[in-house]
């Protein structure tokens, strides 16, 4: 259940970092595919000699560049792709709030489901998050969560799930003014405000950015490679690969072996 790919040298662990969507929140399960159909439709109508297939994987590719980043970022590279295509683009905080309106339309009844009980939280977390959650605690450990989502949305389906009193209001997220937000800044902040060294941080995370800025200074990176539809321990095998090139250490399919990990980490 736990994949190593580089053996590192364990200091003692003082902060964790988590990512949000596809790390713990199994929420907003297929995002990806909404953002994707949402520019095929926008950037076919510009060029419908363009055989939608292709336009379809030019756009996967950039997604999938860009994933773990603000959702801001996408859509700027949505707009650059239309000026490309001889168009007038509008604002990307436009094209923002249409993709979370047809996002809102897949989640909905989950996020309703939850307010109303008909959920339990184990039912949109990723397996063992709750308890690795709580053995990180017990062991004393200071935990953050950053995500590239709106702060507002994470917020509230971080209480929804039951994951709020683990942070203690380090919960960060994306904001409009983009530029006051990126997983690298909460990284230096932790290790500034904590005054850490970077081996003393892990962080968890299932897209590129987490992994290559925890790498960056010197931490521990988890893959975090869910296969959010089946689930059931099951890797996403290109998850896997995308998370091994962003220089990952180590390889989990969610948290079931969370007791092996966590000892792993803490204690080497």
């Amino acid at each position: 259940m736990i994949e190593t790919i580089h053996h590192v040298e364990r200091a003692p662990v003082r902060s964790v970092l988590f990512d949000f969507d596809g790390t713990l929140s199994l929420i907003r399960e297929g995002w990806q595919e909404v953002m994707i159909n949402f520019m095929t439709e926008i950037l076919w109508q510009l060029d419908p000699s363009q055989p939608e297939p292709a336009v379809r994987q030019h756009v996967n590719e950039y997604v999938t560049r860009l994933t773990g980043k603000q959702t801001i970022y996408q859509m700027i590279q949505l707009a650059e792709e239309i000026v490309r295509r001889g168009g007038v683009p509008e604002d990307p905080l436009l094209y923002k709030r249409q993709y979370h309106d047809r996002l809102w339309e897949r989640i909905r009844e989950r996020v309703k489901g939850l307010e109303c009980g008909k959920y339990q939280a184990e039912q949109w977390l990723v397996t063992g998050s709750l308890q690795a959650l709580e053995d990180l605690k017990t062991r004393g450990l200071d935990l953050f969560l950053a995500s590239g989502t709106d702060e507002v949305f994470v917020r509230r389906e971080a209480e929804l799930l039951g994951l709020t009193r683990f942070f203690e209001g380090r919960i960060y997220g994306a904001l409009d003014q983009y530029r006051l937000f990126s997983k690298k800044m909460i990284i230096q902040r932790v290790l500034s405000e904590q005054n850490l060294q970077g081996s003393e941080l892990v962080a968890f995370g299932d897209g590129y950015v987490e992994i290559e800025n925890t790498k960056e200074v010197g931490g521990t990176a988890v893959g975090v490679a869910t296969d959010e539809r089946l689930r059931g321990g099951r890797i996403d095998q290109w998850k896997r690969e995308r998370l091994i090139a962003a220089g990952a250490d180590f390889i989990v399919p969610d948290f079931s072996d969370h007791e092996k990990l966590m000892g792993y980490l803490t204690e080497g």
